[in-house]
């Protein structure tokens, strides 16, 4: 188990602000210097821009009791648009692998939840979307009798769960449910049939 804080910081976001290079980057940006000025001041705002994506997502206290490796077969829907997704969650030391695969196998994220951080596995670009996902998942799969020691501020009624304006979680069955996410955004969840 790791202990973790409940609103951890997006895998290297904080690193990164706080990057030597960054900040000098930033103070040169800040300086004024003739005509330039404007143009840095401009570039200035598109890197405060670019980081201020990196927001903090809700992480349990402890890692949940989760039945690993666990398959997972997502459906994004969102304005009239639907994608098929699979999703492999894994133990990896003491961490947990998230790994998101279209139908055909072409990977399209990975992150590892180590020591409360996400943190990238693997050279694909950064994925916020996916990272939101991952983490609105193991909200979701969290089991009940360990919801309220890992999320405080959890509400839960008998086949719903919701954590403040953020998400909510419909259960038709325990490994059967949707995801509501801000933006007229839903994840229809359940466990991906394996043929022998």
């Amino acid at each position: 188990m790791m202990n973790t804080t409940p609103e951890a910081a997006g895998a290297g976001c904080a690193g990164v602000r706080r990057s030597p290079v960054v900040l000098k980057a930033l103070r040169a940006l800040s300086q004024p210097g003739g005509s330039g000025y404007r143009f840095r001041a401009l570039l200035g705002f598109f890197v405060v821009a670019l980081f201020s994506g990196c927001t903090s997502l809700p992480l349990p206290k402890h890692t949940p009791t989760l039945a690993l490796p666990m398959q997972l077969h997502i459906l994004r829907e969102q304005a009239e648009q639907r994608q098929d997704w699979l999703l492999v969650i894994q133990q990896q030391d003491a961490g947990l692998r998230w790994s998101l695969m279209d139908p055909l196998g072409i990977p399209l994220a990975r992150q590892l939840l180590q020591d409360g951080r996400w943190h990238a596995d693997g050279l694909l670009p950064p994925n916020p979307e996916a990272r939101e996902l991952f983490a609105a998942l193991l909200f979701a799969l969290t089991p009940q009798e360990q919801l309220k020691a890992n999320y405080p501020q959890a509400n839960a009624e008998a086949d719903l769960r919701f954590l403040a304006q953020r998400w909510q979680v419909q259960y038709q069955q325990p490994s059967v449910f949707r995801i509501d996410m801000k933006g007229d955004l839903h994840y229809r969840v359940s466990p991906l049939e394996v043929t022998p």
